[in-house]
């Protein structure tokens, strides 16, 4: 299938000859069809998980899988090896068993099976209903099934070989070769009686049906581009990880085959003209979670580590499955006690508030969001009364989930975006770029997209770029930022008076994580904070309009789990909220003995000034977001499950909002209380 054809089919390159979306300036594919398409709109939610191996999802995407199912929003998981690897289900403690792939893959299914009646409140060796599930191309698969109510849990194995790094051809050659045919292995026990196999075309036509069919409102992916990570050979081995990426290589081919299928289902149902599919995207990092600080407090730790026990089972359950019951080497307490961490850390690949809010002239507020995988724009249908509008496409895609945005100093709406410029496998381009989308007037149309490029001189490193954050100076530039592929930060700057951007310049800086917070303080300065290893990391201006640039690390305060929240102060200074890693409690850091407020939880952390104090939201524990003024403590207890990325928002009366996405792909609004 060749590049452009992945993002676009024919009929939809056709359409493209009179509208007014240019291409980017960079190399790359055609961009989407012109703003104003349908978008398909339902209620009923529906969770698509697209892994590369059985407790991906239990290690990676926990707790947010869990909250939605508590939530009773039904869920698929597709994983797309059988898991095999060696063979080897070791039993620590015990002698090393022969290998014997189809029994380790079934045993691992077991224990998938097991995990996931837990999570439904069922007893762990609950029958499920198996059968065989017929694919596009006369693919088969297994599908197995257990539903408590209206509770479902469906899992999908496509089983194809697992990578091991040791010469055997697996998800990443399928990638990378057009020519490659990819075997599956026939589990134990499996309703499937016969192996099969997979072209890198067969794969994506696969997943594009099992989309088409399910119609997810939510899907969740593994990283496409994980980080560079450079290790020792002993140590990469050791880790599992691919060489030069802090992650295992399936997970990145799983990842990109899973964004390949929904550039494609896209394509195809606009191609065909039908509406675009209503869904939204969350990424979670993988491997990734053992270089960075841990993020997740002991009370939700526990909670995540405790659904792995059954998923690693033990040789003395009797759980009806004769060639295993776990994946016995992570069960126990051995998630805790791995040095690998994975379990410690849930991190998102593109981190930042999902909605960009505004408020329009006529007081209603309008929302800014991705939805299949295009820049939509929803408006209130009167100022105050939390019910949206029909949603407006702004077209724009493929776009990653989360948005950046900024407004001029006469009151224009700057979008921007992190593009999948080009994702056509087998050996062909991949690329990413950063678009911008310009109001004409304030409250007016919009200009068409145009493309910033990337920091990075080649496609590879440019892979790795982060989500773009902006911000407004008082003298009418526009500063653009976004981690770069050495784990710093560039920037572009737009020209208050030309509307005209300057070449992108590497800030320097210490390596921190993706999660960018700008601010501008009371005298008029730019300052950019990021979480690093071991310190919050900054970056600012000497003089108002002057260059941004590194400094000092703020080495005195706990080590952040995420982007701190910034918040100006009256006194020029700038106060900064998070969660120190592994922690549950809020740190402060505002350049007083002030304490900081009590307001436990885990996950980032938004803040907004207010003459009484800071505004602050976040989530509790149990997933639940809290919203903390001067006066009270308000907890979001109606609506569907938050997603990651909920926006904090106060309207001219100082009164917060706050705005967020549900599992059924809709953005709801909340608004707990008067002024603050």
């Amino acid at each position: 299938m060749p590049r452009r054809t992945l993002l676009l089919t024919a009929t939809a390159t056709a359409a493209l000859a009179g509208c007014a979306v240019p291409a980017p300036r960079r190399r790359g594919p055609v961009p989407d069809p012109a703003p104003g398409l349908a978008i398909a709109s339902t209620r009923r939610a529906q969770i698509m998980q697209l892994l590369a191996h059985p407790d991906d999802d239990l290690y990676f995407m926990n707790p947010d899988t869990r909250q939605a199912l508590d939530a009773g929003t039904p869920l698929v998981c597709v994983y797309l090896t059988a898991g095999e690897a060696d063979g080897v289900n070791k039993i620590p403690g015990a002698p090393r068993p022969a290998p014997d792939r189809a029994a380790y893959s079934s045993s691992r299914h077991q224990g998938l099976r097991q995990a996931y009646a837990e999570l439904l409140g069922l007893d762990r060796f609950t029958p499920w209903e198996k059968s065989v599930l017929p694919l596009h191309g006369g693919h088969r698969a297994e599908r197995d099934v257990l539903a408590d109510g209206v509770r479902r849990v469906e899992l999908v194995f496509l089983n194809t070989a697992m990578h091991t790094g040791r010469g055997r051809l697996g998800l990443p050659s399928l990638w990378q070769d057009r020519r490659l045919v990819l075997r599956t292995v026939v589990a134990d026990n499996s309703p499937l009686d016969r192996a099969g196999s997979y072209t890198y075309d067969g794969l994506v036509d696969v997943l594009t049906g099992l989309l088409e069919q399910y119609r997810p409102t939510l899907v969740h992916t593994l990283d496409p581009d994980p980080d560079l990570q450079f290790s020792s050979e002993y140590e990469r081995r050791r880790d599992s990880e691919q060489r030069g990426y802090s992650d295992h290589a399936d997970h990145t081919a799983a990842g990109c085959f899973a964004w390949a299928a929904l550039i494609h289902w896209v394509a195809r149902a606009t191609a065909a003209g039908e509406p675009v599919p209503g869904f939204t995207v969350s990424s979670f990092r993988g491997y990734y979670n053992r270089h960075w600080p841990k993020n997740l407090p002991p009370e939700v730790l526990e909670r995540k580590a405790a659904h792995l026990v059954p998923y690693g089972g033990s040789p003395d359950w009797e759980c009806g499955n004769p060639s295993g019951c776990g994946d016995y080497n992570v069960g126990g307490d051995r998630p805790l006690t791995n040095r690998k961490g994975w379990v410690r850390s849930t991190h998102h690949r593109y981190p930042g508030p999902r909605p960009a809010l505004a408020s329009g002239a006529d007081g209603r507020l309008t929302a800014y969001g991705v939805l299949g995988l295009r820049a939509v724009r929803w408006r209130e249908s009167a100022p105050g009364s939390g019910v949206w509008d029909a949603p407006d496409d702004l077209g724009g895609g493929p776009l990653a989930p989360v948005l950046g945005s900024a407004v001029t100093v006469d009151g224009r709406q700057l979008l921007f975006g992190l593009r999948f410029a080009a994702l056509g496998g087998h050996g062909s381009d991949n690329e990413r770029e950063i678009v911008v989308l310009e109001q004409r007037s304030p409250d007016g149309p919009f200009r068409a997209w145009r493309g910033l490029g990337n920091p990075a001189s080649g496609p590879d490193h440019g892979r790795r770029i982060g989500v773009p954050v902006a911000v407004t100076a008082p003298d009418g530039r526009v500063h653009l930022f976004v981690r770069n592929a050495e784990k710093g930060l560039s920037t572009r700057v737009r020209d208050a008076g030309s509307g005209r951007w300057s070449g992108w310049r590497d800030l320097g800086g210490g390596e921190v994580q993706d999660g960018l917070t700008a601010v501008v303080d009371a005298a008029g300065s730019v300052h950019v904070y990021a979480a690093g290893h071991h310190a919050v990391h900054h970056w600012t201006q000497d003089a108002p309009g002057q260059d941004v640039t590194a400094r000092t690390q703020l080495t005195e305060a706990p080590v952040p789990s995420h982007a701190p929240a910034a918040v100006p102060t009256p006194d020029g200074s700038v106060a900064l909220y998070y969660r120190a890693a592994a922690a549950a409690a809020l740190t402060a850091v505002t350049g007083t003995d002030t304490p900081a407020p009590r307001f436990d939880g885990y996950g980032p952390v938004a803040a907004a000034p207010t003459r009484r104090g800071p505004v602050l939201l976040g989530r509790d524990a149990e997933g639940a977001l809290r919203l903390r003024t001067a006066g009270s403590t308000a907890v979001r207890s109606r609506g569907p499950v938050a997603l990651d990325g909920a926006a904090l928002h106060l309207g001219a009366d100082g009164a917060p909002t706050v705005v967020g996405f549900g599992p059924d792909a809709a953005p709801w609004i909340w608004r707990p209380g008067s002024a603050v």
